[in-house]
């Protein structure tokens, strides 16, 4: 069995020797920027430590697994640009390092790429394997979609909040946990046990995402706190600020929403009035619910619990995270 460190490092390592051979160096510069800049890793190391569970050569999926990161880092350049986000990890986006146009095309040839690297594959698991792919690429523009439709809404529901999160960001760490399992010929409804476990996992992980956007702090979160609130991003915290809040606290929130000339005020008055309802604890305990829940998922999953060391060891050290 190998350690999530090991196995983060034999990603790392991987990524950082990809070749890219093919002109114009302007295309894939973008590219190759945005892959150095590192990050958790999260979804090639959850795929590999589900292989794990079942098998012992995990370093032979390792196109698959960062397939899913090449993948995954295409959404955020793409998503840093419809946020006009200046930070990623600490460092510049494609779109104001180079510009939009670079960042677009820069972004598509970031999933070719993914799809490229998916498919090396063992061929016998090709056809599942993309299915699963292609399914989660589709779910998550769906989320992303959601996403910007709930901009122009007043009446976003927790529910809905709940189920774009789970297709914009769970669906590709639940399809993680799914491919690993069936490149290792893991038993079917493991592999489906596997894909709600890796669901409910993220579903957690997004919302403590969200938590560390107002609560983190920005040398280690890597980008600039407070951005969803200066965005007045529909988030489970927003949400349920307003449902929550008393007639008074609902007109102050209201204001701040309404004010785009002070961003540093905003952030504080609106961190203030969550603090104020009890936003940042019911935040929290949400985080906690689905984690436990993920947890009772990960128990039904047919493997010594010995196997299943290393990603509980690793899905605990990302829930007690700062960044």
């Amino acid at each position: 069995m190998f350690t999530s460190a090991q196995i983060l490092q034999q990603v790392n390592y991987y990524i950082d020797h990809l070749a890219y051979d093919r002109k114009p160096e302007s295309l894939y510069e973008p590219i190759k920027y945005v892959l150095s800049l590192g990050g958790k890793r999260i979804r090639p190391v959850l795929m590999l430590l589900a292989y794990n569970l079942y098998k012992d050569d995990p370093e032979s999926i390792l196109p698959s697994a960062c397939a899913l990161e090449t993948y995954h880092n295409y959404t955020l350049l793409h998503d840093d640009l419809m946020d006009n986000a200046d930070l990623r990890r600490g460092h510049q986006t494609v779109h104001k390092r180079w510009d939009a146009n670079t960042a677009i095309l820069s972004g598509d040839s970031m999933l070719v790429l993914a799809y490229e690297r998916m498919v090396q594959c063992r061929p016998d698991k090709l056809k599942p394997v993309l299915d699963l792919f292609t399914e989660t690429a589709l779910e998550i523009g769906e989320g992303q979609q959601y996403d910007m439709d709930f901009e122009h809404r007043q009446d976003v529901t927790e529910d809905e909040y709940i189920e774009m999160i789970r297709l914009k960001t769970s669906v590709l760490l639940a399809c993680a946990m799914k491919m690993g399992a069936i490149l290792a010929d893991a038993p079917a409804e493991d592999a489906e046990r596997l894909y709600d476990y890796g669901e409910t996992f993220g579903l957690a992980f997004q919302l403590q995402d969200d938590y560390l956007d107002v609560y983190g702090d920005t040398k280690i979160f890597g980008k600039a706190i407070g951005g969803d609130i200066l965005c007045n991003k529909k988030t489970y915290m927003l949400i349920n600020a307003f449902n929550m809040a008393n007639p008074a606290q609902r007109a102050q929130l209201q204001h701040w929403v309404d004010r785009a000339d002070n961003p540093q005020e905003k952030i504080a008055a609106v961190t203030a009035l969550y603090n104020e309802i009890g936003i940042d604890r019911l935040a929290k305990e949400k985080i906690r619910y689905y984690f436990e829940e993920s947890k009772k998922i990960l128990a039904l999953v047919n493997v010594p619990e010995e196997r299943k060391r290393q990603l509980i060891a690793y899905t605990d050290e990302m829930m007690q995270r700062e960044y």
